[in-house]
């Protein structure tokens, strides 16, 4: 036993590896439990540090997450100027609290996303306020200029993936001059976001693939990045044979318009399955398109009432609905993990997944726990798709080697310890106490703009180019 946990008593009072309890703020500036990987992994996440014999405490703005195990929830709440069913709104006169308020709506008027940077400026006003109370901070992927420097407790950071790969996408995707021009306008932030990674002491991620685009976007070295898996609740996403399959159900999980989630191509495949398999259909998890490539794809193809959208559901509800499904289908063009491939492993139901991102990271290799196929290629995503409606005995030999995958691999459970030995690391390192020097500039790179004095991150509100409200004025970092 360490002195640190000798010093704590007796072993009632230690958390589960031996240790002295840690204190956690874990930040979360969009915590929508039911779309979105943010949610998702502020609400496992915080129930198994808890479990652990953690103090946790969720710092949150809107949408605010659901959180299971008696983890208290600080709500720290933004104008919520995208909230259904009135996005963009314009707020009353009397909503208005303080200068942050006023750059929130500023961003959004010019076509900006203001919600990263103004939720770290009022987390480090609160975490400031609190200093001492905390042995350590989570942030989930704000990558705020207000994060840097003191914030009263070290700072690690999980980076999911890098948000300049969706940014790509949806620039490779778009129509035109005008909507190329809204979709950089919209991404502005990621070049906060990639100033602010620099700059981190200790970053965590979710896969080897995610962790070698980190240091390739971003430019965060690789020996400030560890990789924690994460995973799917096995408690919950577990077989259950009393749950009647149906016939030539394939289940999906999508954005329906965004490109990095490849629907249109899932749509696609299926117009060329049903030549062979009359009966196949898709439920998708997500929200019905009225207008877009997906929408179009159903038109085109006659696929209205074979495509089914549903949304709003409970978590016993998915569940359900997974293990309902002859076949899984994770589409992506990239993902950084993909959970909806792990919590349908875990079910048992077998897979169809693309290479793309860290997908073959979680759902294993073609033909023994998963069958693989080329991200975009809608052929080969028939194929695979009809070669697994066509053949029960395949069918139930992956859905059994997928859910030994996950249980021996990715559960929360082993997140959550993997999660407390970095943040062990980084109190003992005395990391985010201050920010880490931002590499040295190439000559070729002198003249890009430097971020905002760490020592006074609100100054950030002075020179914000990155959310479009002010012109760039910024010393050098």
């Amino acid at each position: 036993m360490t002195a640190e946990a000798s010093q704590a008593g007796s072993s009632e009072d230690l958390a589960a590896d031996g240790e002295r309890p840690l204190r956690i703020a874990l930040l979360t500036y969009k915590g929508n439990p039911f779309c979105g990987g943010q949610g998702v992994y502020t609400r496992h996440l915080s129930r198994e540090l808890a479990r652990l014999g953690h103090h946790v405490e969720v710092i949150g703005s809107q949408p605010y997450p659901v959180l299971d195990g008696g983890v208290p929830l600080t709500e720290l709440p933004s104008l919520d100027l995208y909230r259904s069913p009135d996005p963009f709104r314009t707020p009353k006169r009397d909503e208005y609290r303080d200068w942050i308020d006023a750059l929130e709506v500023a961003t959004m008027w010019t076509g900006g996303f203001p919600e990263p940077l103004t939720f770290s400026l009022r987390a480090r006003r609160h975490l400031r306020a609190r200093t001492g109370e905390f042995d350590v901070v989570h942030d989930n992927q704000t990558l705020g200029y207000g994060l840097l420097g003191d914030i009263g407790a070290p700072l690690v950071t999980t980076i999911h993936h890098p948000i300049t790969v969706d940014r790509q996408l949806e620039l490779d995707a778009a129509e035109g001059w005008q909507q190329r021009l809204s979709k950089r306008r919209w991404y502005a932030f990621t070049r906060m976001q990639k100033r602010v990674a620099r700059r981190l002491p200790s970053v965590l991620t979710v896969s080897g693939t995610s962790r070698q685009e980190i240091v390739d976007h971003l430019g965060v070295s690789d020996d400030r990045i560890h990789v924690v898996h994460i995973g799917a609740d096995t408690s919950l996403f577990k077989p259950d044979p009393a749950v009647p399959v149906v016939p030539g159900r394939i289940v999906t999980t999508s954005s329906a318009d965004v490109p990095l989630k490849g629907l249109v191509f899932l749509v696609e495949a299926l117009a060329k399955v049903r030549t062979e398999h009359p009966g196949a259909h898709v439920v998708v998890v997500g929200k019905r398109p009225t207008e877009g490539p997906v929408a179009v794809a159903i038109e085109r193809y006659g696929l209205e009432g074979a495509v089914d959208f549903v949304k709003g559901i409970s978590d016993a509800e998915l569940v359900d609905l997974v293990r309902s499904a002859e076949v899984a289908c994770v589409p992506s063009l990239y993902e950084g993990f993909s959970l909806p491939a792990a919590e349908a492993m875990a079910t048992g139901t077998p897979l169809v997944a693309t290479t793309g991102g860290a997908i073959p990271e979680v759902a294993g290799r073609d033909g023994e726990t998963c069958l693989a196929v080329p991200p975009g290629d809608p052929g080969a995503l028939a194929v695979a798709l009809g070669r697994l409606l066509a053949d029960p005995d395949l069918r139930a030999r992956l859905g059994a080697a997928g859910r030994e995958r996950v249980l021996a691999r990715f559960t929360w459970a082993r997140a959550a310890e993997g999660t407390v030995t970095r943040y062990r690391d980084a109190i003992a390192a005395g990391a985010g106490r201050a920010a880490v020097p931002t590499p040295a500039r190439s000559a070729a790179s002198t003249t890009a703009p430097a971020t905002p004095s760490s020592a006074d991150p609100e100054n950030a509100a002075a020179s914000t180019s990155d959310t479009g409200v002010y012109p760039e004025s910024r010393a050098t970092c």
